[in-house]
């Protein structure tokens, strides 16, 4: 068991003998673990000091001159304060840069609101030409860094703080535009991203323990989605929760929202957090007080059984 943010920092020593590109960081590379890759290869790697905004464009200026750059922070102060140099600088142009953003979501724990970022992936998948990633565990985060990297276009890449549990196997493959399947059901779906898809395995045994049968899926790329596997659950089963440490509007549950009501109208219930910024505590607190947990998603589709 690891954080994908330490899967995100093997990766790059790793994938470092194999493809040729820059890691960039803004003064946290202990924090986003670039520097597994800035000592392995230090004249890869360049410190653009506490000034993230200049992060982005001096990755877009090397992506310009056609190499592949990481730019690495943490998700606050990539989608939150480097924003305008992402959009214009980075995803207008199309170039070749992957934006890294670490400590994303409530979960991240006691560095309270200012630092938990509940906005990233509704901000970065509504830009133009940028895809939007978020592993579940540290064997996808491995595969997911790499096509990222085979990737010809801006991509985010959200990553978090604590430990995930082991999901998937070290072959897993990753696939932009495609979700994962995780386990059948026919009496709703549980569409889940990041820490919550664990979350959303517990919740199915839970919910089987009162005659429910509920399908899981995992949802790794929010842009591209995958629709074709959404419409099906939402045929197949008539209902879907979506899980995410995130605000419920604008990032997956609106995403997922987005197509059904375009190809399969069911009811979609959202457990996120509910427009509201975080606060201090562990992350269990956390979890309790923002409702994500198995139990939130549990109650979420037992309530709408009563309905």
């Amino acid at each position: 068991m690891a954080s994908t943010r330490e899967a995100y920092g093997k990766a790059l020593e790793a994938l470092g003998d194999k493809y040729d590109f820059y890691v960039f960081d803004a003064d946290l590379s202990e924090a986003t673990k670039t520097n597994l890759f800035a000592k392995k290869f230090p004249e890869r790697f360049f410190e653009a000091g506490i000034a993230e905004s200049n992060l982005m464009g001096m990755a877009a200026g090397f992506a310009a001159c056609g190499a592949t750059v990481f730019a690495s922070t943490f998700a606050m102060f990539s989608a939150g304060r480097a924003y305008e140099q992402i959009r214009n600088s980075i995803a207008y142009p199309n170039l070749n840069v992957k934006i890294a953003a670490t400590h994303a979501g409530v979960l991240i724990g006691p560095d309270g609101g200012s630092h938990q970022c509940i906005e990233d992936l509704s901000l970065m998948r509504t830009i133009p030409n940028m895809t939007v990633l978020c592993p579940s565990d540290a064997a996808q985060a491995m595969s997911c860094v790499e096509e990222a990297l085979k990737y010809q276009g801006p991509v985010y890449l959200r990553f978090g703080r604590n430990s995930s549990p082991d999901i998937y196997k070290n072959d897993v493959k990753f696939t932009i535009g495609k979700g994962f399947e995780l386990k059948g059901g026919k009496d709703g779906t549980i569409i889940a991203v990041g820490d919550m898809v664990y979350e959303a395995l517990l919740a199915s045994e839970e919910l089987e323990k009162s005659g429910f049968s509920v399908r899981v899926i995992d949802m790794p790329s929010i842009k591209p989605i995958d629709e074709e596997l959404i419409v099906k659950a939402a045929k197949e089963t008539g209902f879907i929760v979506t899980a995410e440490d995130h605000n419920i509007i604008g990032g997956l549950g609106s995403a997922v929202c987005e197509v059904t009501s375009q190809y399969c109208p069911v009811q979609v219930v959202r457990v996120g957090v509910k427009d509201k910024f975080g606060r201090s505590g562990s992350k269990a607190e956390l979890a309790e007080c923002y409702g994500l947990n198995s139990k939130a998603i549990v109650t979420a589709f037992c309530d709408r059984e009563k309905d």
